[in-house]
């Protein structure tokens, strides 16, 4: 983040403008809309910076700037023509530690006056941090059709009534539910038809027969790392979440979708304490829930596959806590589809296995028969460690050794890597992919080299070793 988003309270506050064109004229018109005390510097004024004297809007100090002029100011705005000006009212304001913004000049701005969309008191702002103003523009042109024009008037209500939600309900996660469900009540109806009276009873009503919810836990699949595959029901449930528990392998951009005042807790899995660490976060989820807070359950790829998300179920099921399931894209379709691997290919590839390397349990072994038959593909999750046994058993029980293999590494994000070779070579792949890694066993994994389409980096085994 490039610039730190604030809004600023001009009202009788002086701000100092040079220019009276055409360009300064919107900046006077924004900053008086503010009800900031406006100062100009221009050696001549365009009609309308001549009506607004007149009306004694605003104060003309003449055409030659001087220093002085900022003393007392709030901040200025530099909106002429002539360059050498524009950089003097800069230097001299960052001289005195005023802000400055300087119009289409990037390099001569101490602070973006970004495009909003205004539905007072509701405001939102959207800035390219002055590298692209149009594209900053176009965007606000697509949220005004989103954001309804009655956003205002119910902003406005219920800012008459927070004193009063605050005494009637405790509890700062209670009254931000409250809120949410009124927003999407009649009451928002009501404030669309104008009806403004009728909406504020329907506020004083809900708040007169508001019982506390009950705590939730919301089971969620993350997927295996780019925020764009994350669904409308998990982006919903991490912005509406109290508390999220999170895995090692929930990337960095989907944690930046969570609430910013969501507790957030790490409980990703210590090698060695599995057992342990999964009971902890057992107690952790019904802790919270029985706290009456909204538990989002953040697990990679989807909370069904690998992920242990049935034990959690359970663990709610026994303890009557509320859940949900929401699906994530596991990685063996996640990582496979940037990776350019189909996992299924017509007289290559009739059916597809997700198996982990953790596969034994109880000391039983799986089904290595099965699991070797050709024509299909086999993901392996979790393998990188046991390679070289996967390897050895499959080759055993009849899979050829030149079978074509991939190994993925941070799938689906800007750093993914692919490692590709035959199933010979599994053992090196994997001692030098990068973790997390999936493995995938097939013919399909040959189709890489015509199918790749992700900007990812390519490492392809050859007899003399892996080549870039």
């Amino acid at each position: 983040m490039n610039h730190y988003p604030i809004f600023a309270d001009l009202k009788g506050r002086a701000v100092l403008l040079a220019g009276a064109g055409q360009v300064a004229e919107r900046k006077a018109e924004s900053l008086l809309q503010a009800g900031a005390q406006v100062r100009v510097v221009a050696e001549k004024l365009n009609p309308r910076f001549e009506e607004w004297l007149r009306q004694n809007r605003i104060t003309w100090l003449g055409g030659s700037f001087q220093t002085a002029f900022l003393d007392d100011v709030f901040l200025a705005v530099a909106a002429t023509d002539d360059h050498a000006l524009n950089q003097t009212v800069f230097e001299a304001a960052e001289a005195q530690g005023k802000l400055c913004n300087t119009v289409d000049n990037q390099a001569l701005c101490s602070f973006i006056v970004p495009a909003v969309i205004d539905r007072s008191p509701i405001q939102i702002a959207v800035s390219s941090g002055g590298t692209s103003p149009v594209l900053a523009r176009q965007l606000r042109q697509k949220i005004e059709t989103w954001v309804p024009l009655h956003t205002g008037k119910m902003a406005a209500v219920a800012g008459a009534w927070r004193a009063r939600v605050k005494a009637g309900i405790r509890g700062m996660a209670e009254r931000r539910r409250f809120w949410e469900n009124l927003f999407d009540s009649r009451f928002n109806t009501l404030a669309a038809q104008g009806r403004l009276k009728e909406a504020e009873s329907e506020l004083a009503a809900q708040l007169q027969n508001y019982r506390a919810n009950g705590g939730e836990v919301v089971l969620v699949g993350a997927g295996p790392g780019d925020a764009g595959l994350l669904t409308l029901h998990a982006l919903h449930a991490v912005q509406a979440a109290d508390v999220v528990l999170y895995d090692a392998l929930v990337s960095d951009e989907i944690m930046a979708l969570v609430r910013k005042d969501a507790e957030k807790i790490s409980v990703g899995k210590r090698a060695g304490a599995h057992h342990v660490q999964q009971e902890a976060t057992n107690r952790l989820l019904v802790q919270y829930a029985q706290e009456g807070k909204r538990v989002v359950r953040l697990k990679g790829g989807d909370p069904f596959v690998f992920g242990r998300g049935g034990e959690e179920a359970k663990v709610l099921k026994d303890a009557g806590i509320p859940y949900r399931i929401i699906p994530g894209v596991t990685a063996a379709l996640g990582a496979t589809a940037y990776a350019g691997i189909p996992l299924t290919y017509r007289d290559i590839a009739q059916s597809a296995l997700f198996i982990t390397g953790h596969s034994r349990h109880n000391g039983n072994e799986p089904d290595w028969r099965t699991l070797a038959l050709s024509n299909q593909t086999l993901v392996v999750y979790m393998g990188t460690l046991r390679a070289a046994d996967i390897t050895a058993k499959l080759i055993e029980y009849g899979r050829s050794a030149d079978t074509p293999v991939a190994v993925v590494s941070n799938g689906t994000l800007p750093n993914q890597s692919v490692q590709t070779g035959r199933l010979k070579d599994l053992p090196l792949l994997a001692e030098n992919a990068e973790r997390p890694a999936l493995m995938v066993i097939g013919e399909v994994a040959a189709l890489r080299q015509e199918l790749r389409w992700f900007n990812d980096k390519e490492v392809q085994w050859q007899e003399k070793g892996l080549a870039a």
